[in-house]
């Protein structure tokens, strides 16, 4: 599957569908998706670029959701802690998990140029990495894979 972010594909779609697999989400779990979630959620979802603490506050302070930072820092972490949403170490920011029903280690492919963040899936189970912790008896309990380069669309055509 290619990574969501670089493939073109109909976003108003792709937003409205993520909300609603979240608030289903949600309604099984039993968390409550409050309107500044639901909010903070969508706006991560408009564009497919990692957005720090501090955009998200002033779209919910457009937005008439409050301007105090523990506003948006607090809706971030109930969707990054119930894994619809994922930090991105690299930026400090944060993106809208491309498959927040599945069970799944990410890895984010993080353009340089235009800042656009796709997430893909790995399986460090079966990787490098894993073979060297296996052998050098270490236990992985989390593993955030973050690669940066261009894009598809930034990349430009080599001259001939």
């Amino acid at each position: 599957m290619e990574p969501l972010g670089f493939v073109h594909h109909d976003h108003s779609h792709c937003v409205t569908d993520a909300v609603a697999q979240v608030d289903a989400q949600c309604d099984t779990l039993g968390l409550k998706l409050t309107p500044v979630r639901r909010r903070t959620l969508e706006i991560l979802l408009e564009e497919h670029r990692a957005l720090g603490a501090y955009d998200v506050l002033e779209r919910l302070r457009a937005d008439g959701f409050g301007s105090q930072p523990p506003v948006a820092y607090r809706a971030l972490d109930f969707l990054t802690s119930n894994g619809f949403a994922h930090k991105i170490e690299r930026l400090n920011a944060f993106i809208a998990c491309a498959h927040p029903s599945e069970s799944h280690t990410p890895a984010f492919l993080i353009c340089r140029d235009c800042g656009a963040v796709a997430e893909a899936e790995t399986n460090p189970e079966t990787g490098m990495l894993n073979h060297i912790a296996q052998t050098t008896g270490f236990s992985i309990e989390r593993a955030v894979l973050e690669a940066e380069g261009l894009c598809p669309n930034c990349q430009t055509e080599p001259q001939t």
